[in-house]
């Protein structure tokens, strides 16, 4: 499934298309890379990420769908995110930190959820990253409590949310 969608930004009123595709094996380092080199994992949050890997074999195992920036981006992926069916729960979504702002991240939660309903959830769990929670607020997610520190990988408390996915 390709859908293309404009991409805008708040310092610039023009739209440049994207394309949010399905993951295929070959986009596996690129994605590894996105997730280590994210701004929202520097610091004291380094470590969660810092060993990570998104290999062929969970894209295959998972719905892994990237959104492909057009134009001055030359194809490059600017974001994904990873859908896992069950248990209902969105698994990973990074936007590229030199992508973010431009509504990429609203426009792989719209895809998320119209995936989700194509596969029969009406509901999914996300643990979300701290940062990331103010945006989670703003898509539409509800938060739904707590996800308690698992040290050593995760040493601090997570805020836990859930999209309630309507029928069309």
């Amino acid at each position: 499934m390709r859908k293309t969608l404009p991409m805008r930004s708040r310092t610039s009123p023009i739209s440049l298309p994207i394309t949010i595709r399905r993951a295929v094996a070959r986009d596996a380092k690129r994605l590894t890379r996105l997730v280590r080199g994210s701004g929202a994992y520097e610091g004291k949050y380094a470590a969660a990420v810092a060993g990570y890997r998104v290999g062929p074999d969970y894209i295959e195992a998972h719905r892994v769908f990237v959104a492909v920036g057009g134009d001055e981006h030359g194809g490059r992926v600017l974001g994904f995110y990873s859908l896992v069916l069950a248990p209902p729960e969105l698994d990973l979504m990074f936007v590229a930190d030199e992508a973010q702002g431009r509504g990429i991240g609203r426009q792989l939660v719209a895809h998320m959820q119209s995936e989700a309903r194509a596969a029969g959830l009406d509901r999914l769990k996300v643990v979300s990253h701290l940062p990331a929670e103010a945006f989670y607020h703003r898509v539409g997610a509800v938060r739904t409590g707590t996800a308690l520190a698992n040290p050593p990988a995760v040493p601090w408390d997570r805020p836990e949310f859930e999209f309630r996915i309507p029928s069309e």
